[in-house]
């Protein structure tokens, strides 16, 4: 197996603007992430404009600089002599030059230097040997040419170089075999090539497997009965056939690096999975390098299980700043391994500006319903793409928190006033979570402690009574100091005490559900109508404002090593 030939990637950001460059080595599978608009597609498109047209990195605006493994030119050189081709009568060469073919693309170079240098490769290739080499190895698929990949092609001459992908797969017996166990375990359907359109090669799927490989590949009477009982793939989903057609550039092409957009496109979430399974266990054991952008965490997902070496990118550009974080991959696996993570679809947060994490699923659809509204009527004031999940209770958001942030992603919490009745593990657990730093939490505890004790001598429900406002004075003053640092590190308490505290004016009772579904009702659907509720700068939606202010601003904290500075805000 050939070596990878890419060493490292380096881009032009970091993990904050005060951070150097991110400079990774490159393993069999890269997988870029993060939001709409961070890049991921550009940063395709700059490294295939450089390994394929030669365009200089100060060109870029993402990618910086790429190193290549030891012995690349003599890789290089070996490939180069495998594929020479003299011209024929369809291919006419200039004058002392020599064509290199390989999958389906041929170049002109210069045969006597060529030659020379291919006995003894070298960095020193004012000829572009190497670049030419690497124009042949590269090949990027997405939207525009991933279907293409399935549609009937030439079966050309087979005693010639095959033209195109299908064709090198006909050729191909043992990768076809495989490709076809990939498929099936997949699709429970059997992926088969069907030449008996003389000339031709068309993808079909049967339901069985060809008795022979004179079945398949002849073009007798039992081969066009057999063919003729299968469904030709242009009668099967999109979803199938990029399925089928990103598996089978995979197997067929001799292609050494692969740069893929979006490739869960069309994809049920299932067969995103199997779908990043596949391509990078087949990276892992065939030297391959695959660059893929995604925006599904179920391809992420299976890409990482496949038990091959996964770097996961994390791009976002936000108020004309650009971050680029190498993700763990322990802390990925973390996320898909724990149950209470796992169901709560956190790894989808590696996709978002940011995460905002509520004690229970009515919080959760209430303050996406508010946030959704701030965004119809003042866009600048809400939290844009952004993800709102919720736990189990104020004792676990900070098992949810604390690992989105470990990755880089600004995870706000939103909790009812009665933590302040939690001391010990789990109000130290919520600091930690939001970053605060250790030689603060016990400072904070002593002030949680005198706050709560003046809420307990009012003999009133701090959470149903009034929150804050049962409060006077410099106890008042004292409760308003803890959670405006709380807040400056992205943990929000309800100050009017619960869920069910914002906007009384509606008239809504009851808790949970039955104070969700009723509120939900009166904010009214149309916002056409006299009495749909609106956002405005008050009440639960200046509340909302100042997480989305938290989650945008560059210089939060309790996130990317900031200065923790606790105080008034």
């Amino acid at each position: 197996m050939d070596i990878s030939l890419i060493k490292t990637v380096t881009l032009n950001s970091g993990a904050t603007s005060e951070h150097p460059p991110l400079s990774f080595e490159a393993g069999p599978v890269n997988i870029i992430v993060g939001p709409n608009n961070s890049g991921k597609s550009l940063l395709l498109r700059e490294l295939n404009d450089f390994l394929r047209e030669r365009k200089p990195f100060d060109r870029c605006k993402i990618l910086k600089e790429i190193s290549f493994e030891e012995g690349v030119f003599e890789q290089a050189a070996t490939d180069l002599r495998m594929h020479l081709r003299y011209a024929t009568i369809e291919q006419k060469a200039q004058p002392d030059h020599i064509f290199v073919a390989k999958n389906g693309e041929h170049v002109q170079l210069a045969e006597k230097p060529l030659n020379e240098w291919i006995k003894a490769p070298a960095v020193n290739d004012p000829y572009g040997f190497f670049r030419a080499f690497l124009k042949l190895n590269t090949i990027k698929l997405d939207g525009p040419n991933r279907i293409g990949l399935v549609a009937d092609k030439e079966l050309g001459d087979l005693q010639s170089e095959p033209k195109n992908r299908l064709a090198q797969l006909f050729a191909k017996d043992e990768a076809r075999n495989e490709l076809r166990g990939v498929i099936y375990d997949a699709l429970k359907t059997y992926f088969v090539l069907d030449p008996t359109r003389v000339g031709h090669v068309r993808i079909r799927l049967s339901d069985r497997a060809p008795v022979s490989m004179i079945e398949e590949k002849g073009i007798h009477a039992e081969s066009v009965a057999f063919h003729r009982s299968a469904l030709h793939i242009a009668d099967a989903s999109d979803g199938i056939k990029a399925f089928c057609g990103i598996l089978a550039e995979l197997y067929a092409g001799d292609f050494r690096i692969l740069l893929i957009d979006e490739p869960e496109a069309f994809l049920h979430p299932s067969l995103a999975f199997l779908l990043g399974k596949a391509v990078a266990a087949k990276a892992r054991s065939s030297g391959k390098q695959l660059f893929i952008s995604t925006h599904s965490a179920s391809f992420l997902m299976g890409c990482i299980q496949s038990g091959a070496k996964t770097n996961v990118v994390r791009l976002t550009y936000s108020e004309k700043v650009a971050t680029a974080r190498l993700l763990p991959s322990a802390k990925l696996t973390t996320l898909m391994r724990n149950p209470l993570l796992r169901s709560a679809g956190i790894l989808n947060g590696v996709f978002y500006e940011g995460v905002v994490v509520t004690e229970a699923d009515p919080d959760r659809a209430f303050y996406t319903e508010v946030n959704e509204r701030i965004l119809q009527k003042i866009p600048a004031k809400g939290a844009r793409n952004c993800l709102f999940v919720n736990a189990q209770n104020k004792q676990t958001i900070h098992q949810i928190i604390k690992p989105l942030r470990e990755l880089g992603i600004p995870a706000a919490g939103i909790v009812d006033i009665d933590i302040i009745k939690e001391g010990g593990v789990v109000w130290s657990s919520f600091l930690k979570a939001g970053g605060i730093p250790e030689s603060f939490i016990q400072p904070l505890g002593a002030l949680r402690a005198s706050v709560k004790a003046e809420l307990d001598k009012t003999g009133k429900d701090m959470k149903r009574d009034g929150g804050i406002s049962i409060l006077s004075g410099d106890a008042l003053r004292a409760m308003r100091e803890l959670c405006d640092a709380l807040e400056s590190h992205g943990l929000f308490v309800v100050r009017g005490g619960e869920l069910e505290s914002w906007l009384s004016n509606l008239g809504v009772t009851g808790h949970g559900p039955t104070w969700l579904i009723p509120m939900l009702e009166r904010l009214g659907e149309d916002p056409a109508a006299p009495d749909y509720v609106s956002a405005s700068d008050n009440d639960v939606w200046e509340f909302m404002h100042g997480i989305a202010k938290w989650l945008s601003s560059a210089g939060r904290k309790g996130l990317d090593g900031l200065a923790p500075n606790i105080g008034p805000s």
